[in-house]
């Protein structure tokens, strides 16, 4: 039988770059870089989300062998110092040195704490993502971003700690809960706000997408591929302008306030990501930045994805703004926020009037 060949999509960062395969059955393109780490006698290890290891384990068998293994609770609570501590010991535990990989293997939780450990272990040792959610295939394993949370707000501390590669076996996805996909489906619907019109105008054509759906792999390719071009131009997040990595946070500063707010946890990122999208694309018709009338045309197709638009509970003003002045994007004092000048057309805007950020706020729910 002739080997299958997989084409990978790649992160052109000079000396850090890597390639992003996204297929179907990946697993043995997996173990054959596992033995290619036992070859050059490098000690490997594997961070998995637990449910990903009760759902796959054959999976996780058939890729990593027997190789030592830490299993992490799945939500975002598990991005916190305390489980960061655990990773830790566990990597000193195996006696890992500095030409050492970590193979993470889960979700946006899993990606971003593992990373950050692997960035601060003896001061940076390689990892490789394996994401095994919508989520994190789209989004968060491509980049470098990793990080975990304080109380005070999410992604506080984190690196940029990019990837050696990333595999996204699309299969995996057939386990995944619906309410997991389509926290996926928002960052999707996020690509394609911000900077993809052609993609946005095809989501809003097509019907639910599910896992099975015969395009799925072909979108999860194109959101990489515009990740990869936006990093590419931007790898630290230094540039605010159009084009820049923060275009990336499109409906986040709305989002990220909500996690913490609510309580981590008490919505999946992509749910607080879909009704932040909602509140940008509001703040950008009240700045006259957007023409009205894209508001339905959101809220259907977020509303066919399974997503919220609206707070489930009402949650109180002064709190989201106080967590909203703790978030990372803050800048000199001022809050910033990713605004739209059509769709497919966004940029940073650092002059938002306040009234008008606390009239958005009430539009789905504050009181």
């Amino acid at each position: 039988m002739q080997e299958k060949v997989v084409q990978p999509l790649r992160v052109e960062l000079g000396e850090r770059s890597y390639e992003i395969f996204v297929e179907r059955n990946l697993s043995g393109d997996i173990r054959r870089m596992v033995e290619s780490l036992c070859e050059s006698n490098r000690r490997f290890v594997v961070l998995a989300d637990e449910q990903l290891a009760t759902l796959q384990s054959t999976f996780l068998t058939d890729a990593f062998g027997d190789c030592p293994r830490l299993e992490l609770p799945s939500g975002e609570t598990t991005k916190s110092l305390e489980k960061l501590g655990l990773v830790l010991d566990f990597l000193a535990d195996s006696k890992l040195d500095r030409s050492a990989c970590v193979f993470v293997a889960g979700g946006g939780v899993t990606g971003d704490l593992g990373g950050f450990a692997a960035a601060s272990f003896l001061r940076g040792i390689d990892f490789i993502q394996v994401p095994t959610t919508l989520l994190a295939m789209v989004d968060s394993s491509v980049g470098g971003k990793t990080g975990i949370n304080l109380s005070a707000g999410k992604n506080l501390v984190g690196a940029f700690h990019q990837p050696r590669a990333v595999f996204a076996d699309v299969d995996l996805l057939a386990s995944l809960p619906p309410r997991e996909f389509a926290a996926g489906m928002a960052e999707v619907i996020k690509y394609g706000l911000l900077g993809d019109r052609e993609l946005y105008e095809r989501l809003l054509k097509s019907e639910t997408l599910t896992a099975t759906s015969p395009e799925i792999g072909d979108i999860i390719k194109r959101c990489c591929q515009n990740k990869a071009r936006i990093v590419e131009g931007d790898e630290r997040e230094t540039d605010s302008g159009v084009g820049g990595r923060a275009m990336l946070n499109l409906g986040h500063t709305f989002a990220h306030a909500i996690e913490a707010v609510a309580g981590f946890g008490e919505y999946l990122h992509g749910e607080a990501v879909a009704i932040g999208m909602v509140c940008a694309l509001r703040l950008s018709e009240k700045l006259k930045f957007l023409a009205l009338g894209h508001g339905p045309d959101l809220e259907v197709l977020l509303g066919r994805q399974g997503l919220p638009t609206v707070l489930r509970a009402p949650l109180a003003l002064k709190p989201l703004l106080n967590a909203m002045h703790s978030d990372k994007k803050v800048k000199g004092g001022m809050l910033r926020f990713v605004v739209m000048d059509a769709v497919g057309v966004s940029r940073v805007a650092e002059d938002v009037p306040l009234s008008l950020v606390e009239d958005t706020w009430r539009t789905i729910g504050v009181s």
